[in-house]
Parts: C-alpha cells; structure tokens; sequence
C-alpha cells in the first residue's frame, strides 16, 4: 500500500427536506384544517480516527464527498426521512485543515475519535406549522436548510513514540530494519527512504514502543529543499528524537548542528523536544576515532544529552541505545499523564 500522508477534499453536508403543504381531505370531517410534515434532516459529514489506518490513500482517487439529503414531508403530518450521515475513516493522527493549509479545524489523536465536521441542513416546516387562531388554513410551506460545503486539507502526522532523523545515508533505515520488523528499502545513494516508515521495537513483555524512520533531511529543508517540510510534521507527534550521525563522516559536527539547524527554523518545539545522538556505522571506524568523535558531540549538543556509539549492521551499542530510548519515551509519558486536565 503506498503512504499519503496529506490530500485535498471536498466535502458538502446534506440539505433538508422540504415542508409539505397539505389538507385533510376526509369525507365527513369538514375544515379539516392543515396537515404538511416537516422535511428531514441532512446527513452530516463525519470523521473517524480509525486504528488500523496508517495512510490517506483512500483519498488519493476520491476526492468529492457529499452526505445524502433529507426527505421531503408529506400529508398526515408525516416528517420526511433524515439523510445517513457520511462517515470517513482516517488514520490516528490527521489534523484537518481549512483551504489557507493554516487553519486546524480539528485533530484526531485518539482512536475512535469522532468529530462532526459539518452538520446537515434542518428540514423545512410544513404548513401545520404556521396553523394558528387567525390563520387556520396556512398555505406556507419552507425548504429546507441548504448543507455546508467545504475544501479542507488532510495531513497526516504519524503517532510514534521516537523518530530518527539524520542526514541521508545515516543509517536509519538499517537501524530500523534490524530492531523490528520493518522492511524498508535500504541502499547506497541518498534518499532511499522517501516515505516514513514504522516499526514496533520490543525490549521485553513489558517494553514496546514505535520507532519512526523518517526521510533525510538535508541543509534548507525548512525552506522546502529535498523532501522539504513534508515529513518534518511528524517529528512533532514523537516523544523523543533519535539523532543518527554517521560515524564515517569528517565533521561530524557541522552534520549535527546542520540538522539542528533545520529542526529549529522548522519550530513547533522540535528543538526543545530530548535528543538521543547516535553515532552510527563504528564498525568502520578506529575505536580511538569513536571516542573523539563523541567527545566533540558531546561538547556541541545540549547539556545533559546522551551521545552513544552503535552500529546498526554488526549490532554492537544497539542495546544502549534502545534502552535510552525506552526510558526516555517512559518519562515522558509519566509527565503526559500527570499533566492536568485543560477545558476547552
């Protein structure tokens, strides 16, 4: 299944019904008097965050989407049908937007979360309605209230609990592939990976957490360069982030304060978010030059971060690193949970 993570709909609620005008007209009974429905209810326009969805390529090909309209009333003061509501189903994660792409109109992060993004059109009253003492026979009759319509934007932000980024050729997805079961495509040239990929890292029975692979970045990707932006967004959605360096490299700090840089002009807390910093690929390089290496990381990241050697092909640090990650992500879901509730 290909990954899509934003796409452009149109979505339009369902009109009402139209009121009915209508008179008894019984043999024996003499000024009956009015006896029109009301028209029924539009459908409304509905989103789901559906668990076992993890990309809007349902929408790829289908992009009008219209709730089914009310029914109109009819005589014997029969109220017309309502229309069915419209269900979509969207992966954990999608933030709607409005057309200006800036506007959030909503954010499914829960699954079975539900929102009623446009409501139907009420149905129009029928001439009973309007009976009174000084007008017996009304002959009004509305229609129905006419349904919203909308273009909105879809953009999806992966729910992951750590995500590696780095430059290209860093390592990650070799890293992913050899601590779960993903399968992403691995090569020698850059940008490999052009679409996020996901996989569950267990430790233990009790330890699991998901680690997101996310495309290189490269120097201007704030402003669009590369992949650009796209794939930054899901980086806000991750507890903490997996910093891949690799160890090949001569500056291995001008390639780490170059992420940052990106990281920090892109904003939405990316910066501030914990940073592991992995130097990757030691099996290529002499032990004494891993000690400098990290020695010189150590100094240029923020205090109090954790730099660690690993090699994601002969596996060696990879426990150290997972472990961090584990605790990491631990505390940060401690704070998560004690965090007080805030109405809207």
């Amino acid at each position: 299944m290909k990954f899509l993570d934003q796409c452009k709909i149109y979505l339009k609620s369902g009109d009402g019904g139209r009121g009915a005008m209508s008179f008894r007209r019984e043999k024996f009974i003499e000024f009956g008097g009015p006896d029109g429905g009301m028209g029924g209810k539009g459908g409304d326009i509905v989103l789901v965050a559906a668990e076992n969805l993890n990309t809007l390529i349902d929408y790829r090909y289908q992009q009008h989407f219209r709730a089914q309209n009310g029914r109109g009333g009819a005589g014997a003061n029969k109220t017309g049908a309502n229309g069915r509501d419209l269900v979509l189903r969207v992966p954990v994660g999608t933030q709607i937007l409005d057309d200006d792409k800036e506007t959030v109109l909503a954010d499914l992060t829960e699954p079975d979360q539900r929102v009623v993004l446009l409501r139907g059109g009420d149905g129009g009253f029928g001439n009973t309605h309007y009976k009174s003492s000084t007008n017996q026979a009304p002959r009004r009759a509305d229609p129905g209230w006419p349904g919203r319509e909308l273009w909105v934007w879809l953009r999806l932000k992966l729910i992951a609990d750590a995500g590696l980024v780095g430059l290209p050729n860093a390592g990650k997805s070799t890293l992913l592939s050899r601590v779960s079961h993903a399968r992403p495509k691995i090569a020698d040239y850059p940008f490999t990976t052009l679409h996020p990929q996901l996989g569950v890292v267990r430790l233990d029975d009790d330890t699991e957490f998901v680690l997101a692979d996310l495309p290189g970045l490269i120097e201007g990707a704030h402003e669009g360069a590369g992949l650009g932006t796209r794939f930054l967004g899901h980086v806000e959605r991750c507890a903490v982030i997996l910093h891949l360096i690799d160890g090949t490299e001569e500056d291995v700090v001008g390639a780490y304060r170059m992420i940052r840089h990106e990281l920090a002009d892109y904003g939405h807390g990316l910066a501030e978010k914990p940073e592991i910093i992995g130097l990757n690929k030691i099996d290529a390089i002499d032990p004494d030059a891993i000690d400098e290496k990290c020695r010189v990381l150590s100094a240029a990241a923020r205090p109090g971060t954790s730099v660690l050697s690993l090699s994601g092909v002969s596996g060696a640090g990879l426990s150290n690193i997972l472990g961090a990650l584990a605790r990491t992500i631990e505390a940060a879901r401690a704070e998560t949970a004690d965090a007080p509730l805030v109405e809207a």
